[in-house]
Parts: structure tokens; sequence; C-alpha cells
């Protein structure tokens, strides 16, 4: 189930371009089908043929009319997308998709559900989360591997026929078994055929975040290199002597701070395919450090940039997050550079944190100065689309910098500018004085609320609509899928739903707090995935194997691990050498995290039915997946005091004096 649920938020945001913004629904899907196939799995009387028909037609449909939405913006956030619209609009396709995820996901957890009638509880729960170890261990080395999306279609494949297909066993008809081995294998090899088709095209190839598109091509007489990714026009390789001709913005913070006319030691945050390593040395850099996230667009820059930055000597390469690299790094710079490090996909399992997000906040802005020579500036530059953003990112230089940057804006529809601030005031060179903030200009981004392309202090109307929508099918889902009973069923279990709800919540602030202390990148990402499965995993063994406290005890353990986390601020987390941050920030993360599992352990063992038990956890889990939205509010911080509030209800619903509630239904 978990190796089929990453490559479906993979392969579908990388063709449908909604979805590299909105994986998270991809993610709700897949938690109410799967609570949907749990609370299936007593009643079906047939095999999920449903599942691969539906996975089956669900690629073709993509695969046939990839989606993608017009590079502006709404009138709250902004999205860097392509430059034209095609396909159904986002409040249509997204619950669309949410839906397949949910039917897509449901049929395997039918098969899941049925092995916890047949063993005990938590020996069955032990299974599900090693299994759920192995799809991320597995699917986190296809990704090192640069594996195309071909080897998910046959490992998904595989899988399926061999939980579905049944062998030949006594008088069993072979007729009966062909049939199932067709409606399994049918929508399969469509899916296999449509993947393999797309993987192999000479010009896709497959980093941890996209797909990635090259094409070359000459433009009077001028070599030039276009890299797309996930069908949004993403960078273009041009001669250093070509851009700066073409497009003198690029060479500008070299001329606004006074060092960079001479620029000594600089670093480069977003480096790409090496065009902006290529424009510092040509301005006569001594050494670059060139931080890019995604390796694929690196290594397509170091085979087919024209001007080979990467193979000079003066240039280090360094795959990392560009805010994860100045935390661990002493090194002093006489420029640093962010160059255009806009990503187009969120980092799983977080609503709405974006893998550049964390470079603009206040405090990066004066991580950034902390690395600074005396002398030195630090600039910036991309297509803003909107002036508002602009002046965004100003005002957070003049707070971290003390005084005002020089601003450069180039007159297009796509608001390109340049913004630059020198360590002090005398450092820097403007054409013009920035006129400062405007009255509607959003306040700066912080590290508790890293969101710079929200102009609001709301949760967006797109969001809340689709969430509601998403909401919505859930309710008819569970409805139609139990028969009517499903409710009646998990009622019994109302804590255990809060549970499911709260851990959702522990795991979002666990991600985000990891992205913001080691990077985004996806390496980071898969290993704190798989450390809550682990934690999960410790907290099932502990129980099975030891005598654990009351309930009521590992509520107190619970709600003083969550006190932890609220005390300790990240700021005093990222003061900390890279190996004691580690350490400490897994203590301060998996303290909660283990209590609520032990939690959930015992009183999940008590529980008289238990793929209703289990399914309300799981439907739980979706609906803590729509309250992370909150954080667009509060703050990811402030999500903790949610998962407090929930699991407050969870310890006030919980069976009392040892009563079994629903040992009766």
């Amino acid at each position: 189930m978990l190796f089929l649920e990453l490559a479906l938020i993979r392969w579908t945001g990388s063709n449908v371009v909604h979805l590299s913004y909105f994986s998270n629904f991809v993610l709700l899907g897949s938690f109410l089908g799967i609570g949907i196939g749990i609370l299936r799995s007593g009643r079906a009387k047939r095999l999920p043929y449903y599942s691969p028909v539906m996975l089956g037609l669900l690629v073709a449909v993509i695969a046939w009319k990839p989606v993608t939405v017009n590079r502006g913006t709404s009138s709250s956030v902004i999205y860097f997308t392509s430059l034209n619209t095609t396909g159904p609009p986002t409040w249509v396709i997204l619950p669309i998709i949410f839906v397949a995820a949910a039917v897509v996901l449901a049929g395997p957890a039918e098969l899941v559900g049925r092995c916890f009638a047949d063993l005990p509880r938590l020996t069955a729960y032990r299974f599900d989360l090693i299994g759920s170890l192995v799809g991320i261990v597995a699917f986190t080395a296809l990704s090192f591997l640069g594996a195309p999306p071909i080897w998910w279609g046959l490992i998904v494949t595989a899988m399926f026929v061999a939980l579905m297909v049944p062998r030949p066993r006594g008088q069993q008809k072979l007729t009966a078994i062909a049939l199932s081995g067709a409606l399994v294998l049918a929508p399969l090899l469509v899916m296999v055929g449509v993947l393999f088709h797309e993987s192999t095209r000479p010009e896709n190839s497959w980093s941890p975040y996209y797909k990635v598109q090259t094409a070359g091509y000459e433009w009077k007489g001028v070599p030039l290199l276009t890299i797309t990714v996930n069908g949004v026009p993403h960078q273009q390789a041009i001669p250093a002597d070509a851009r700066l001709q073409w497009e003198p913005q690029y060479g500008l913070p070299y001329e606004r701070a006074n060092v960079g006319k001479t620029p000594g030691n600089v670093l480069i945050i977003g480096a790409g395919s090496g065009s902006d390593v290529a424009i510092a040395l040509k301005k006569g850099a001594k050494h670059v450090d060139a931080v890019e996230i995604d390796p694929r667009i690196r290594d397509i820059g170091k085979a087919k940039n024209p001007d080979h930055p990467y193979q000079d000597p003066r240039v280090s390469s360094h795959i990392d997050d560009g805010r994860a690299f100045l935390s661990r790094t002493d090194k002093k710079y006489d420029l640093i550079l962010l160059a255009l490090p806009d990503s187009l996909t969120l980092v799983n399992g977080a609503s709405s944190l974006r893998l550049e997000s964390y470079l603009f906040t206040q405090q990066a802005f004066e991580s950034a100065k902390d690395h600074l020579n005396p002398g030195g500036a630090f600039a910036m530059y991309n297509y803003y689309r909107e002036t508002w953003l602009i002046d965004r990112l100003a005002s957070t230089a003049e707070k971290a910098f003390g005084h005002k940057p020089c601003v450069d804006k180039v007159g297009d529809g796509l608001q390109q500018a340049v913004v630059t601030v020198g360590l002090t005031d005398a450092d820097q060179t403007c054409a013009a004085a920035w006129p400062g903030p405007s009255a509607i200009t959003p306040p700066p981004a912080t590290d508790n609320r890293p969101f710079l392309y929200l102009f609001t202090d709301r949760i967006p109307s797109l969001y809340l609509v689709t969430l509601g929508l998403v909401l919505l099918a859930g309710l008819i889902g569970v409805g139609i899928a139990g028969g009517g009973s499903s409710y009646r069923r998990m009622r019994p279990y109302t804590d255990l739903f809060l549970l499911g709800a709260g851990f959702m919540l522990l795991e979002t602030k666990s991600i985000t707090g990891f992205a913001l202390l080691f990077g985004t990148t996806w390496v980071v990402n898969a290993i704190v995935f798989a450390g809550v499965l682990l934690a999960v995993l410790a907290a099932v063994e502990v129980t099975r194997r030891f005598k654990t406290p009351p309930i009521k005890v590992m509520f107190v353990v619970l709600f003083a691990g969550l006190l932890l986390s609220w005390i300790f601020p990240d700021s005093w987390l990222l003061s900390m050498p890279v190996g004691l941050r580690a350490l400490v920030a897994v203590v301060i993360a998996f303290t909660p995290i283990f209590a609520a599992n032990v939690i959930f352990a015992k009183r999940f063992t008590d529980t008289a039915d238990g793929t209703a038990s289990f399914g309300a956890n799981l439907l739980g889990a979706m609906l803590g997946g729509c309250l992370e939205y909150a954080g667009l509010l509060i703050g990811f911080h402030g999500l903790l005091i949610i998962a407090a509030a929930l699991y407050l209800g969870a310890f006030l619903l919980r069976p009392k004096n040892g009563k079994v509630l629903g040992a009766a239904t």
C-alpha cells in the first residue's frame, strides 16, 4: 500500500501540475481508501478487482490528457506553472484524483483487513508496519537509482498478481483462475504500456522530485538547452556571454554589490544546470560553491551546459538544500546568491511546504548575513509575478540586514526583479532608492509560517473548497462502503479516530521540523518517514513484549512530549552542532509519537471489532491531513495545539474503568 501510495503521488504530480502543489490530496485520498477498504474487508464477497481497473483507467486518462494551469496567480497564492492552460480546472481535477486514489488504495486495504480478522491484532499491525517500511525503502532505493516509472508499474503489477491471482488448487477450475488473472492483468498491462512509453522517450528522465524533459536547439547561432519539469518550463542553459547580453539583469547583483565587482568566494543556491555559476565565473569569482537540491538537473548541466561550469576547478558542487548547507558550514562568502530557486513541488507529507520555503524566511536571510565576509552582499532574482511579492522579499531583507536593499525591476508581465542587499548600507550601490513596502505588503515569512507565496493571512478559498469536497467525498464513501453500518460500527472507537487525526499532525510537524533542521531533500524526507514508522513499530513491539504503564500514564508522557516540542524552539535547535541537533531533534519529535502509538496499541488490542477500530483510526488520519492546512493560519508550531486538543478528546473518550467499548456491537 505504501509503495503504491508513493508511486501515485510522484507520477500524478508529474503529469497533473495541480498535484505538484496539492500532493497532500493524493495522500488524503489514500487514507480514505485504506480506511474504506479495511471497513469493507469483513463483508466483501470477492477480491477487489476494482482496484487494478481504476489504477489502469487513472493512468490512461492522465496520460491521454495531462493537466497544466496558467502561469499566473490566484487572488491569494502564487504558483510557478506553465504558460498555457489545458485540462479541467483545479476544483474539478483534484476531487476526481482524490476519489480515484481512494478506490485504488481500497483494494489492497481490503486484503490487509482480512489479516486483522485472522491474526492477533498487534501481530497483524506489526506485519502491516514492516510492510510499510519495506515499501518506503524500496521506493527510496528506486529514487536513488533514478529509476523511471516503468519500474514502479512493474513492481505494483507483480504485487497485485501475487495478491489477487489465485494458484491452482485441487479441483479449482482453470477458467475461474484465468478470469481472475484477466481482471487483474488487463488494466495493469495498460498501465505498464503507458509507463513504458513514457519511460523510454529519449527526452524524459527522472529525478527524485520531477519528470525532467530536455530539448536542445540553436537561436541566432547560440546553443540553448531548455529543461522542463513536470510539464512546466523550468530552466534554460545559455552561454554566459549570450545571457548577459540578452538579459543583463543577471549581472545586476555584481553591479549593485560593491564586492561583486571583484568577487572572491561566491555561494550560489539554486545552481541548477549551471548558468548562474558560469556568470559568476565570468565575473571573476575565485571560488564558487554551487548548491543544487536536484541531482538530475545538476547532472544535466554538468553534461550539457555550453560553458561546462561544473568542470571548472574553481567550482565545488553540492547536492543539498540551501538552508541546510548554510546551517552546516562555517565558511564566509563575499556574495551569496539565490538564483531562481523556485521549486515546482511540495515536500511529501507537508500540506503547503515547498522545497524552497525555508530559503525565504527572515531567519534564513539572517543566516545568510551571518555567512558574509566584511563588505559582502546577499542577492536574489526570479520572475516574481506580483509586486507585493517583490516588496515582501525586499522588506524581509531590510529587517534582516537593518537597511533598505537595492531593488531592480524588469518591466514585463512576469515581473522579474533583482534584490541586492549589502552587509552594510555602504556595501551596496543602488540605481535608485527602494521606496519601501506598501500598505498591502505582507509581513516577512518566518520559519514557523514559511509561506512566502501566500498573500493573505487566511486559508485561500481554493484550498477551502477543495478540502470541503474531500471531506464530503469521505463521508459519502464511508457510508456507501459500509452498507449503512460503518458509522455505527465505528462509533465506539471515536477515541481511536481522534488518535489518528492527532498522529497525522504529529507526523506533519516532524516532517516540517526536520526539513528546517536538516533540509527539504528527498533523502531527509524518506529518513523521517521511515523514522516515524520505526517509532510506531517500536511502540507496537514494546506493547507486545512488555508490560507497559496504564493508558493514563502514557497520556501523561504524550502531553509531556507535546509540551517539550512546544517549549524548545527551532532556533534553539538550529544553533546546535549537527550531531547534537540530530539527537535532540529525534528525542523531541519521536517521544510523543512513541507514546501516542503505545496508547493506540494498548487500546487497539482491546477492541471488539478490529477492522472498524483500525478503519476509524485511518479515517481520523484523513481528518488530520485536512487540519494540516490550519498551519497556513497559525504556523506549523501551532499544529501542536490542535494535536493536543485532539489527544485530549481521545483521553476523555477512552473506555473507562477497564470497560471495553464496542464489545456488544
